[in-house]
């Protein structure tokens, strides 16, 4: 591998640790588990969050976590009362557990739950 090749490479390399870093930067694997575990999340969506209770309730687990945190604030803002136009989400259920989250939460707990192995695909 000649000078050039090394310094590309290098580069690469950089570059692929920033991006990965950057996929789960805005929230702490750790601490979204803690918040998985306390709000007890796993007692509708499962302890693997992937065996929901029952088949109409979303799969958590690898869905991409700026997806999650998106839902969970429109959850949020539904339970607050916040007009339709707000972008809300009206589930009672729902609503209760994302009212006791803080923003840090929800991107902890999204980063955790994208962190982990899913069932989802996109189909062809």
């Amino acid at each position: 591998m000649n000078h050039t090749q090394r310094i590309f490479a290098a580069a690469a390399g950089a570059l692929l640790s920033l991006a990965v870093g950057q996929a789960h930067a805005a929230g702490n694997i750790g601490a979204g588990k803690a918040v998985f575990d306390r709000i007890n999340c796993a007692s509708c969506h499962g302890a693997d969050a992937k065996s929901s209770i029952d088949p109409s309730y979303p799969q958590l687990a690898g869905q991409h976590a700026d997806y999650l945190a998106h839902a969970l604030k429109a959850y949020r803002r539904g339970q607050s009362g916040a007009a339709s136009s707000a972008n809300v989400r009206k589930n009672p259920i729902m609503g209760a557990f994302a009212v006791q989250l803080s923003d840090k939460d929800i991107d902890d707990v999204s980063a955790y739950l994208s962190s982990l192995p899913g069932n989802l695909a996109v189909r062809k």
